[in-house]
């Protein structure tokens, strides 16, 4: 007798039929890498964004639960109406890491049932920094650092590098989503640890590890597990090419807390900037040195950064600016040399180039200073970026003292934004700029007029401006 007709529609085929099991035919769609969104066939370009080259192929399995079930493995209650004035909003429990830096960018500590996502480039420390903060923290809390990427030997002799070797941590070498949340119901560890969520898989999906449906699915259990039981939980995620995080963004949404490690890898120092924090101040900012025993934090950034000459040099000189609610001092290096080109080059190193070309524009207008026949060149000793208004003062004298081959003095001090009329506007934190000058040994500041303090302070001379041309006059 031949063999039975194969059921048009169903591929695979295996024969289920014949056992009264329903079978589906696999469904493969598109996803964006960048926005998550879907697409039933692959373009050049995402339909949603309108990024090009981010479609990946996705599979969808037919055996995923329902909405429901996904919710109930969480133990969260579908369809529950509370009154808001009756919920307990109480006092954040923060727990410090034992790292005072990390603590800083946290907004004060760890928070119980936040999900914190720290990226950054390979090797620049985000398995020691939170090897280092769960050694610490378990000596208080129970813990749980579960590693994808890494053996448990290797875990182990990372330990000992950094002198733990004697700690007790529970360490666990786990990529399945579903057993991972096995064992923390089980043990109930107040801290957790992903390492790394771009190694995480979950059973519902048949895709590979990585893709953008097994990361936006196994985050959203790791999520809805540390919401439901309060858990800290810390996701360690790769980083693209661009610098960004991998992964498709709506990531970044789910998580209360993204943080990015920055530095150079052959540098001692390492940056952790805070891009979103929903328990803390936004765009905090913690210094790190990279030692023989891991990362410790720098409480003093401001002398790291003021790494000058003793000598006086042209094109040199300090920005007051302000990193969350931190204050720091960074200089700013200008070289302005004549061109031979046909177009003139404007680099910044730490700033926002095209900013650099407003701000040339004002200084032609407002103030006759002619740069069109000169390259620019910007940098911010450190590696340090500013993203903030407060460094247009500084980089126009810096400019115009290495275009005019005069040095300004070591104990001077600038800030000030600068609008495109020549005024220069008042930034925020004024006070706080002008303590931490006065610490470092600064005499003299040049500011915009609303940041000028009501009473005179002790040690240091202000000098107001309200617009550009005043500015380089006192200079």
């Amino acid at each position: 007798m031949g063999s039975p007709l194969k059921p048009k529609g169903l591929e695979p085929w295996c024969g289920l039929e014949t056992a009264g099991i329903p079978l589906k035919r696999t469904k493969i769609g598109y996803t964006c890498r960048q926005c998550g969104g879907k697409s039933p066939k692959w373009s050049g370009q995402c339909p949603d964004c309108g990024v090009w080259n981010t479609l990946e192929e996705t599979i969808e399995s037919p055996n995923a639960p329902p909405r429901s079930a996904r919710f109930a493995i969480a133990g969260v209650e579908a369809g529950s109406i509370q009154s808001l004035a009756r919920v307990r909003s109480g006092e954040d429990v923060r727990r410090s890491t034992g790292l005072d830096e990390l603590d800083r960018v946290l907004g004060g500590g760890v928070v119980e049932g936040s999900v914190v996502l720290i990226g950054g480039d390979p090797g620049i420390g985000k398995s020691t920094l939170l090897l280092q903060a769960m050694a610490d923290l378990h000596a208080r809390l129970p813990v749980l650092y579960v590693t994808g990427e890494e053996s448990l030997r290797q875990v182990s002799l990372r330990a000992h590098r950094l002198g733990l070797g004697e700690v007790e941590l529970p360490v666990m070498a786990e990529t399945n989503v579903e057993a991972i949340l096995t064992v923390a119901t089980a043990s109930q560890p107040r801290v957790m640890v992903i390492d790394s969520i771009q190694t995480v898989y979950t059973e519902w999906l048949q895709s590979a590890p990585g893709s953008v449906a097994q990361v936006r699915e196994s985050a959203a259990q790791l999520v809805r597990h540390a919401k439901g039981t309060g858990t800290a939980l810390f996701l360690v995620g790769h980083v693209t090419k661009e610098g960004a995080l991998a992964g498709p963004k709506v990531l970044e949404h789910m998580v209360d807390t993204v943080l990015y490690f920055e530095g150079d890898t052959g540098s001692t120092f390492r940056l952790i900037r805070a891009i979103k924090n929903r328990f803390g101040a936004a765009n905090e900012l913690g210094v790190f040195a990279m030692t023989e025993r891991g990362l410790r934090g720098v409480s003093n950034p401001s002398a790291i950064f003021l790494s000058r000459n003793d000598e006086e040099t042209p094109g040199s000189v300090v920005l007051v600016t302000r990193e969350g609610t931190r204050p720091l001092l960074v200089e700013v290096q200008a070289l302005v040399d004549e061109t031979h080109a046909p177009v003139p080059r404007r680099v910044c190193l730490g700033l926002d180039p095209s900013r650099l070309a407003m701000l040339l524009a004002v200084l032609h207008r407002h103030c006759g200073v002619v740069t069109y026949d000169q390259d620019v060149f910007i940098n911010l000793v450190g590696g340090v970026r500013v993203g903030e208004t407060a460094a247009d003062l500084p980089v126009l004298a810096a400019v115009l003292s290495s275009l005019r081959n005069r040095a300004l003095s070591h104990g001077l001090v600038l800030f000030g934004e600068v609008g495109l009329s020549g005024e220069i506007r008042p930034v925020p934190g004024g006070q706080e700029r002008l303590r931490e000058a006065i610490t470092h040994g600064f005499t003299r500041a040049i500011l915009p007029k609303a940041n000028a303090p009501k009473k005179p302070m002790e040690c240091i001379e202000i000098v107001p401006v309200q617009y550009l041309q005043e500015a380089l006059d006192a200079l």
